[in-house]
């Protein structure tokens, strides 16, 4: 196997970068990346730990992510399972970075920062759903934005429903609990109530 291991050999094999690439960077939330930020449902949360790295899913309504201002992200944490892997490698290490789709279109947002982890009872309400808080919210102070071009969309087709994948085709969450925890939890049990689950515990 032949790698690349310095720099200069990697940089010697993709050339410079172009010029656009360098300037759509910004260090703050400018109006034309609040727009996408506020039309996204879906987002990434990326951070690093004691005990290595995590990519969490986050999602709701679009906007979910408020923009508090220029260099201020809000992120309520809704419920979920509890593992507090994002959470807790933010109180290790408050770098953090996301990445905001939107259906139906190719380029994406990312968003490099440091977090911290508020209790606020007043930002907790403020983000309440039916009568709902997060216990948590993420804030994170902007360090970098830029948008990403839609190559890796246009390559995916992500957003054509053609190409959607039939959820009964692949393994249900019950049978891959099964699997990975030598049946002590999920089977068909698990799959019967999932919906209803996850219907009533959204918030």
């Amino acid at each position: 196997m032949t790698l690349i291991s310095t720099i200069i050999d990697l940089e010697a094999l993709y050339g410079e970068p172009l010029e656009a690439s360098i300037l759509k960077e910004t260090d703050r939330v400018v109006p034309v990346y609040r727009a996408l930020i506020e039309a996204s449902p879906f987002a990434t949360l990326a951070t690093r730990g004691a005990e290595g790295l995590d990519c969490s899913p986050r999602g709701d309504g679009p906007g979910f992510v408020r923009v508090a201002d220029e260099k201020t992200l809000l992120l309520p944490d809704r419920r979920g399972n509890n593992r507090l892997d994002s959470l807790r490698n933010i109180l290790h290490d408050p770098q953090v970075a996301l990445l905001f789709l939107i259906p139906g279109v190719g380029e994406t947002l990312r968003v490099n920062g440091r977090a911290v982890i508020s209790t606020d009872p007043a930002l907790l309400d403020s983000f309440a759903v039916d009568g709902k808080a997060p216990r948590t919210v993420v804030v994170v102070t902007v360090e970098t934005v830029y948008f990403q071009c839609s190559r890796a969309v246009v390559r995916s087709d992500l957003w054509n429903p053609d190409k959607h994948v039939a959820r009964k085709s692949l393994p249900s969450a019950g049978q891959i609990l099964a699997a990975v925890s030598e049946n002590r939890v999920g089977g068909e049990a698990y799959d019967a109530g999932l919906q209803e689950r996850v219907r009533t515990t959204l918030y």
